[in-house]
C-alpha cells in the first residue's frame, strides 16, 4: 500500500506542551503551570454580547474578511493602544484565532526555499508552519545572558539571499521577555538593509508590565514592512472563542484573504459580536488582569530566585523562564520528574527550540493560592537534586 500521509506532515513533532498537559490532566491533585491560558473567565458584557447575537438570529457566515464593524473596532482598538492605522476596509482581516492569522501569513509570503528568521525560545507552532510550506525556519538563539533578548550579530550573520521575513514575538512565549524600542530599532535597521518582512505575533501586546509596549508597525518606515497578527486570546482572556486579526499591507492582506476563503471562509459569526462588545467595553478588565498578572509575578519569580531557581524578570505575557541547570537535569528530565515526585507540571523549555534546554516555562496564571502551593513543591523537589 502507498504512503498514506504526507512525508511533511509525518516528519513533523507533536507539540511538546499538549503532552505535558495531556499528562498532567490523567492525574489527581496536579497544579498545572504548563498551558499558556488567562485564569480568567471571558468577561459577562463580552458572554452576553455573543448571546444576543444568537438571540437575534445572527447565525449565518459574515464577509471572509469578518464583519466590517469589528474590523472598524479593530482599527480604532489599534490606533487607539498602539499608534497605528489600518484601513478596515483593505487591511484587516478577523481569523480563527492569532494561530490562523500566523499561517496565513506565512503562507502567503513564503516560496519553497525562502527562509524565515525564529528568535528562539519561541513558540511550538513557528517553525512547522514555516516547513509545512517549504520554507526554512532559520534559528537564531535568544542571549540568555541578557533575559533572552536578541543576539544581534547571530541575526545579522544568519541572514542570507533567500530570507524572506523575520518571525517576532514580544513579549515572549515561553520567556516572558520585552524588547525596548531601542532594541527593536536594531531590527528595523536590519529589515530594510537586507529589504526583508516582518511578521510580528502581538498577542500579548496587552500584558506588558514594566514598560509601554511598541508595535513594530509604528517604527519607522516598517508598517508596510510588517505583518502584525493579535487576537482576543490573552488580553481579553477569551482563548476558546478562537477569534484573532491580522493587519498589514493591501497587497499582502488581499494574498491573505485568498488562502483565508478557500480555508476557513469565515471566523465565528457569534465570537465575532462578543468581540466587538470586547473592544468597546473590555479594556478596564484587562488593566484588573494586568494588575493582577503583574503582582503574580512579582510573587512568583522572586520566589524562584529564592529556591534557586534562577529567572529573569518577564517584563510581559505571563510566563517565567526559570533555569534548572544547577539540578543536573535535562529540561525534560526535570518536567517530567517534578510532574510525577510532586505533581508540579511545568513545560521544558527544549520544546521552544535548542536555547531553551536547561529551562521550563512555567505559567503564572494560576490563583496565588496556587503559586505558593507550587513554589513549596517545587523547593522540596530541588532540594532533592540540589
Amino acid at each position: 500500500m502507498k504512503t498514506r500521509v504526507a512525508k511533511h506532515v509525518q516528519n513533523l513533532q507533536p507539540s511538546g506542551i499538549r503532552r505535558f498537559f495531556d499528562l498532567a490532566a490523567n492525574m489527581e491533585g496536579v497544579i498545572s503551570l504548563g498551558v499558556g491560558e488567562p485564569d480568567f473567565v471571558t468577561s459577562w458584557g463580552v458572554r452576553e454580547a455573543c448571546i444576543a447575537s444568537l438571540h437575534n438570529g445572527h447565525t449565518s457566515y459574515t464577509a471572509n474578511a469578518g464583519l466590517l464593524e469589528l474590523r472598524k473596532e479593530i482599527s480604532r482598538y489599534l490606533v487607539e493602544q498602539f499608534e497605528v492605522e489600518y484601513r478596515a476596509e483593505t487591511d484587516v482581516i478577523v481569523t480563527v484565532g492569532a494561530s490562523q492569522a500566523l499561517d496565513l501569513a506565512i503562507r502567503a509570503i513564503v516560496d519553497p526555499g525562502d527562509e524565515v528568521m525564529v528568535i528562539e525560545p519561541c513558540f511550538v507552532s513557528y517553525a512547522p508552519l514555516i516547513e509545512l510550506v517549504g520554507g526554512t525556519a532559520v534559528r537564531v538563539g535568544a542571549d540568555a545572558e541578557k533575559g533572552f533578548s536578541i543576539d544581534f550579530h547571530e541575526l545579522e550573520q544568519s541572514i542570507t539571499d533567500r530570507t524572506k521575513a523575520i518571525l517576532l514575538c514580544f513579549p515572549n512565549n515561553p520567556t516572558g521577555t520585552m524588547l525596548s524600542k531601542d532594541e527593536l530599532m536594531k531590527v528595523s535597521q536590519l529589515v530594510e538593509k537586507h529589504d526583508l518582512l516582518v511578521i510580528s505575533d502581538e498577542i500579548y501586546a496587552e500584558l506588558s508590565f514594566d514598560e509601554k509596549f511598541t508595535s513594530f508597525a509604528t517604527l519607522p518606515r516598517m508598517k508596510e514592512r510588517t505583518i502584525l497578527i493579535s487576537g482576543f486570546s490573552k488580553g481579553f482572556a477569551m482563548t476558546g472563542w478562537r477569534l484573532g486579526f491580522v493587519a498589514g499591507p493591501t497587497d499582502i492582506i488581499e494574498a491573505m484573504l485568498k488562502i483565508h476563503q478557500y480555508a476557513m471562509m469565515c471566523a465565528s459569526t457569534m465570537a465575532q459580536y462578543g468581540a466587538i462588545e470586547a473592544l468597546r467595553n473590555g479594556r478596564q478588565d484587562i488593566e484588573a488582569m494586568k494588575k493582577s498578572y503583574r503582582r503574580r509575578r512579582n510573587y512568583f519569580v522572586s520566589s524562584l530566585n529564592e529556591i534557586g531557581l534562577d529567572c529573569h524578570n518577564p517584563g510581559g505575557a505571563f510566563y517565567a523562564f526559570p533555569s534548572v541547570k544547577h539540578t543536573g537535569l535535562s529540561s525534560q528530565e526535570f518536567a517530567e520528574r517534578l510532574l510525577l515526585e510532586e505533581k508540579v507540571a511545568v513545560v521544558p523549555g527544549n520544546v521552544f527550540g535548542k536555547s531553551g534546554e536547561g529551562y521550563v516555562r512555567c505559567s503564572y496564571a494560576s490563583s496565588l493560592e496556587q503559586l505558593q502551593e507550587a513554589i513549596k513543591r517545587m523547593e522540596r523537589f530541588v532540594k532533592e537534586y540540589r
